[in-house]
């Protein structure tokens, strides 16, 4: 690359005579020193203050700011690929599996090319929006429930070393403080609006796709449990992925709800937090499987890995730690994809038992306690199964 002839000095009335080599004040925090071997080497002494008399929006503001992105656009991927390492190097939540990588890889070129072409061309930014790739990185983070902040952290970071390459580049063009001010607080604050605009694209992008996602994860969810309990031939291994839960091992099914429902979801809220209480205050090995049937009543499975025993941890009334009001109804502890499916319908016997003795029975109905009750109404299956599973005299 030839070397740069360096433009008149902006005459500026009035304005006092400046030092060749002042200090650069940048309004972020400079990168890690291992990272400086990444920026364009320049003329580092020729760096100086912002100068309050230049006036940014000038053409001859605009004209510098629009050489340097020009200057820096030959060198985009390397400008990109700088952002992206310090982006992948500074949020561990960021480090997903490679296709999402190489979407973070895209989203980065993408913005930085934007970008380049707003300030070198004086592009309007109320016709800006975000690039496809960054839009659809978004949607994939909340897809994987990386939360948003990390999303928007990438993009401060970005931003900032987006800026130094700006500043280093500029500093080669002119050696005139009061230039290299204004030119690069223009720069600095195209920068700003920029992430800002795109920002909230990307926000309501990720809040949409997350909506989305976890209302299709719970009817996913939702056909898959219906299918395993139908006694439906299924893909184990897919279901275990759908579901999130592993199928081969001990589970305990349980039925809880409400007998006053609460308007507004908040039933359901009362009962998957209780559902985890108790999954947490017995031991269970995983998150559990909560899938609501209404308002005020759910379905759940608790994990007990290698474990074949279950005894839930009481005191007078029903379950320990449970909130007032809550009820429960358990199965007995079954193995693998039968037992999941045994276990959920001897909670429904035990349910439909519970039921019967209204407000003054147990909240708190396990299936051992009631099975000749709870057999009377259930399928031949059941019962049958249950008379196996009987010591022999």
């Amino acid at each position: 690359m030839g070397a740069v002839t360096k433009k008149p000095s902006v005459v500026v009335p009035r304005a006092r005579p400046h030092h060749r080599t002042c200090r650069l004040v940048i309004l972020s925090e400079p990168p890690a020193n291992q990272h400086d071997a990444a920026i364009p080497a320049g003329d580092r002494g020729s760096q100086a203050a912002y100068h309050p008399l230049v006036d940014r929006a000038s053409p001859s503001v605009a004209e510098y700011a629009a050489d340097v992105s020009g200057a820096l656009a030959p060198r985009s991927a390397d400008l990109s690929a700088d952002i992206y390492q310090l982006i992948v190097r500074d949020i561990p939540q960021l480090r997903t599996d490679r296709r999402v990588l190489a979407l973070l890889e895209a989203s980065v070129a993408e913005n930085v090319a934007t970008l380049l072409h707003i300030l070198q061309h004086g592009i309007d930014l109320d016709r800006v929006h975000a690039p496809a790739a960054a839009q659809e990185y978004a949607r994939r983070l909340a897809q994987r429930g990386i939360p948003v902040a990390a999303l928007l952290r990438a993009y401060r970071i970005g931003s900032t070393r987006f800026q130094h390459w700006c500043l280093r580049e500029l500093a080669r063009h002119t050696d005139d403080a009061a230039v290299v001010s204004a030119a690069g607080l223009r720069i600095a604050e195209t920068t700003a609006a920029y992430i800002d605009r795109v920002s909230e694209e990307l926000v309501a992008a990720y809040e949409a796709e997350k909506e989305n996602w976890l209302r299709n994860l719970s009817a996913a969810r939702a056909a898959r449990v219906r299918a395993l309990l139908q006694g439906e031939r299924v893909d184990v291994d897919a279901s275990e992925v759908i579901l999130g839960y592993r199928l081969r091992q001990h589970h305990v099914g349980l039925v809880c709800w409400l007998r006053d429902p609460e308007p507004g979801g908040r039933a359901l809220t009362r009962l998957e937090r209780a559902t985890m209480e108790l999954a947490s205050q017995t031991q269970c090995q995983g998150r559990p499987i909560f899938l609501p049937q209404d308002e005020s009543s759910a379905w759940a499975w608790l994990p007990l890995g290698a474990r074949d025993t279950f005894a839930a941890p009481t005191r007078r009334g029903g379950a320990a730690g449970a909130e007032p009001g809550i009820w429960f109804a358990l199965g007995a502890p079954g193995a693998d994809v039968a037992g999941f499916r045994r276990t959920h319908r001897q909670a429904l016997g035990a349910h439909a038992v519970a039921l019967a003795a209204g407000p003054s029975g147990q909240r708190l109905t396990s299936f051992a306690e009631v099975a000749p009750l709870a057999l009377m109404g259930s399928s031949t299956e059941l019962l049958r199964s249950w008379v196996s599973e009987q010591p022999q005299s």
